[in-house]
């Protein structure tokens, strides 16, 4: 195991013992995984895993042809590369640094060949027509559309997690693995088709997929058939409870990635099965709200996220 932080050591010295602290020299481990695919015509994203926790990795640096493009913290580990010329090879790797400021060897380059811009191209792709998803494990899930469609040609598949791309596939893919998730968590996937001037088409169906929990976690905690509908001032939730031994009466309403309400049903008021809840708003009609909400545990903790909903409020 590699040391994450300076170790104490004992010198011996001319006028007799004394401690001092030896420096950390030791680099961490190389990233894995590392691909390259092809946006556009002027852009290539680059991803690759994370490194472990053990590994005391505190950023990445990421080259194309042995030139610095990026410095990005230890949370991110994929990034476009923009600015690019079209139908060019373009090959890029990538070093993990430490907080003693060593880094790592570079592992096996990704390379990627940009496609021909298409001129005056202002048509978007068709959505992909169907989207489906499976866990392969506690932190891994399978997903897969249906080929969209474009005047040109499709370059590139962005898969999207709650509003935020986290990996793009090649033109003629339609499955990719997404790693790098938690165990016993709803994640809420879906898919855009982009062509080479970039044009990106509309969302194709989300699909919600549940990882399971890690080996000897017990069942699941996130709330289920999680579901969010706007009527004018209203917007209506509706869930299953998690199974959880006991009733559920309490439970965190989070909006925009904020915090917003606690929701609490009394002594005798609590639902059985399907549970609903009433929110009145007062924001203008067409806002955006991205609602989910998690349970209180008999435990005292709090559950897991339910899958996270786009609702449009209405007047």
């Amino acid at each position: 195991m590699r040391r994450s932080a300076p170790t104490l050591a004992l010198c011996l010295a001319l006028s007799g013992l004394a401690a001092c602290t030896a420096s950390d020299t030791e680099p961490p481990p190389a990233p894995a995984g590392l691909t390259a695919q092809a946006g556009s015509a002027t852009t290539v994203h680059v991803m690759w895993n994370a490194a472990a926790d053990r590994d005391g990795v505190t950023g990445y640096q990421v080259f194309q042809a042995g030139r610095l493009v990026r410095e990005l913290p230890a949370e991110k580990t994929m990034m476009d590369v923009t600015g690019l010329t079209p139908q060019t090879a373009y090959a890029f790797t990538v070093r993990a640094k430490d907080a003693a400021g060593n880094l790592s060897a570079t592992g096996p380059a990704a390379s990627a060949t940009t496609p021909a811009a298409k001129a005056e191209d202002g048509r978007a792709p068709t959505a992909p027509g169907a989207t489906t998803a499976r866990a392969t494990g506690p932190r891994a899930a399978l997903v897969s559309w249906s080929a969209a469609t474009d005047d040109t040609a499709v370059t590139a598949y962005d898969v999207y997690q709650g509003g935020a791309r986290i990996h793009t596939a090649g033109p003629g893919e339609t499955s990719t693995t997404v790693t790098g998730l938690q165990p016993d968590t709803v994640y809420t996937f879906t898919v855009r088709a982009r062509d080479g001037a970039d044009n990106s088409s509309p969302d194709g169906p989300a699909v919600d997929v549940t990882t399971p929990p890690a080996s000897g976690a017990g069942p699941g905690t996130a709330p289920s058939d999680f579901t969010a509908a706007a009527s004018p001032g209203t917007v209506t939730l509706s869930w299953t409870a998690p199974d959880t031994g006991r009733e559920t009466s309490e439970y965190e309403l989070w909006v925009d990635g904020r915090l917003t309400t606690t929701v609490q049903f009394g002594a005798g008021a609590v639902p059985s099965g399907r549970v609903e809840h009433r929110i009145t708003v007062t924001e203008p009609a067409g806002t955006v709200w991205r609602v989910k909400l998690r349970a209180r545990l008999p435990d005292g903790n709090w559950g897991s996220f339910s899958a996270e909903r786009a609702v449009t409020l209405t007047g």
